[in-house]
C-alpha cells in the first residue's frame, strides 16, 4: 500500500507533478498517461532487475536510460497508432516520460537491490499510485471545467445560464495553476490525515 498512500510518488515523495498539471484538464489523457507511466515503470523495474548483476556500476545510468527510453518509444508508437488524438494531445509530455524522476527513483532505489518480480510489482505499484492522482485531477477538472468526464457531457444543458438555469463552468480549471492548487489540496488532505491516524495510535 506504499506508493498508494504513504510512499505516494506525487503526494508524498512530490515527483511527476509536471506531466500531472500539464495532462489533466480531461479525464481521457489523464487515464491514457497513467497507463503509460504504469507499463514503462514497471517493464523497466523488471528489466534492470534482470540485468542488475550484469550492468556496471559506472554505466548503470546509461543502461538505465537506454532501457527507459526503449519503452517509452515502444509506448508511444502504440499510442500513435490506436488512439491517435490522445496521443496529440499528450503531446511531448509522453517523450518525457524518460526524464520522469519517478522511473530513475524506483530503478535506483528498488530494481537494481531486488529480484525481478518484486521489482515489477514495485514499479506497477508506483506507476498507478501516480496515476491515481492525475485520475483524481482530470475528473475533477474536466467536471468542474468542461462539464463534462471522458467527453461526454454530464452536466445538463439546461442548468447553463446561456440557457436560463443557474450553472457556468469554471474556466480557471482549465489552466495548469488550477491543477497545481488542487494538488496542494490532495497533499494538505493527505498529510492531515495521516497526522490524525499517527495522534490516534498513540
Amino acid at each position: 500500500m506504499g506508493p498508494l498512500s504513504k510512499g505516494n510518488p506525487v503526494i508524498v515523495q512530490i515527483l511527476g507533478i509536471c506531466s500531472a498539471l500539464a495532462v489533466t484538464a480531461q479525464l481521457k489523457p489523464a487515464f491514457v498517461m497513467m497507463a503509460s507511466v504504469t507499463v514503462v515503470t514497471a517493464f523497466a523495474n523488471l528489466i534492470m532487475s534482470l540485468l542488475r548483476k550484469g550492468v556496471p556500476g559506472r554505466i548503470r545510468i546509461i543502461v538505465q536510460l537506454v532501457v527507459i527510453a526503449f519503452l517509452v518509444i515502444l509506448v508511444d508508437q502504440v499510442l500513435k497508432a490506436y488512439v491517435y488524438d490522445v496521443s496529440k494531445q499528450l503531446s511531448v509530455y509522453v517523450g518525457l516520460i524518460i526524464t520522469n524522476c519517478i522511473l530513475m527513483g524506483r530503478v535506483e532505489a528498488f530494481a537494481l537491490g531486488h529480484k525481478p518480480w518484486p521489482s515489477f510489482v514495485d514499479g506497477l505499484a508506483n506507476g498507478v499510485g501516480y496515476g491515481l492522482i492525475l485520475l483524481m485531477l482530470g475528473f475533477v477538472r474536466e467536471l468542474l471545467g468542461s462539464g463534462s468526464l471522458w467527453g461526454f457531457r454530464v452536466i445538463p444543458e439546461a442548468w447553463y445560464i446561456q440557457n436560463g438555469g443557474f450553472y457556468a463552468n469554471n474556466g480557471l480549471m482549465m489552466l495548469p495553476p488550477m491543477a497545481l492548487i488542487l494538488v496542494g489540496i490532495i497533499i494538505w488532505v493527505h498529510r492531515s490525515a495521516k497526522s490524525n491516524k499517527d495522534l490516534i495510535e498513540k
